[in-house]
């Protein structure tokens, strides 16, 4: 069983700010980080491992120091990481994105034969959940998105057994390998690193691919050249004015928010009406 996670460094967007001259995102006011939904890839493909055997393998794109999300992600559990690293892969939008890591997976296939590929559900700086997807079209594999369960891998019948949510609950799906999979939080809990895998990921170097090192690579798909989409503003949405901030013990904010109610019970019931 060779599983194989593509992983990405983003900003910790919880304290990135954003440049009000150029409205780009200041990368310079946040830390570089393993994309959360990445790390819970990663996670997952260890339970995996840890059930039936095998080897993880991870993928990055991205500049040299990206090599840092490759050895978080053997701390967490990976056995070995590539980087596809070159300036015709800057600027890449989702599309570019996935065909680079598309072309960089068919070698990984080449050199140890892949049964399953697990994303994130999406990147915290893009938002957009589209690589994942697009790489599956471009391997010709299915994917199954929003994954919170992997109950079973059956490696005699070729099929893994998954749980997805859905926005009124959720679905169990029989998939035939290879398959990718983009996993959402739920699916577990980072675990505590032991010592091993730290002294492992300290000394470990990522193997780092320029495009010369892929075949068949159409550079025309590459980069800004292969991006058809691009960022045209960034902004910092206006804050919402209005409203009242109720502080106080619990049965102090239960008796405020019980006066606002009955305070604009006219309202309420006018509104509730029309509707």
């Amino acid at each position: 069983m060779h599983i194989v996670v593509c992983v990405k460094q983003v900003p910790d967007t919880k304290i990135i700010k954003i440049n009000p001259k150029t409205n780009t995102l200041d990368r310079r006011s946040a830390p570089a980080i393993l994309n959360p939904y990445d790390a819970h890839a990663v996670q997952a493909a260890v339970k995996i491992k840890e059930k039936i055997g095998g080897s993880i393998s991870v993928l990055s794109m991205g500049p040299p120091q990206a090599t840092a999300v490759i050895k978080k992600s053997v701390e967490i559990g990976a056995d070995k990481g590539y980087l596809i690293s070159d300036r015709a892969f800057a600027g890449a939008d989702t599309l570019a994105t996935s065909y680079a890591l598309s072309k960089a997976l068919e070698r990984i296939n080449k050199e140890c034969p892949v049964d399953l590929v697990i994303c994130g559900k999406h990147a915290i700086d893009g938002d957009t959940g589209q690589v994942g997807p697009g790489i599956a079209r471009r391997m010709d594999i299915p994917p199954v998105t929003n994954v919170i369960d992997v109950s079973e891998v059956n490696l005699e019948e070729k099929t893994v057994l998954i749980k997805r949510k859905l926005s009124n609950g959720y679905e169990l799906i029989q998939a035939e390998l290879p398959c990718l999979l983009t996993v959402e939080k739920e699916i577990n809990d980072i675990e505590y690193s032991p010592m091993t895998n730290m002294i492992k990921a300290a000394r470990y170097e990522p193997v780092i691919w320029a495009v010369s090192d892929l075949e068949d690579v159409d550079k025309t798909q590459l980069g800004l050249k292969g991006s058809p989409t691009i960022v045209g503003k960034m902004f910092t949405p206006p804050r919402a004015e209005g409203g009242k901030k109720i502080e106080g013990s619990a049965d102090e904010q239960v008796k405020q928010l019980m006066e606002i109610l009955l305070e604009n019970r006219d309202v309420l019931t006018i509104q509730s009406t029309n509707q």
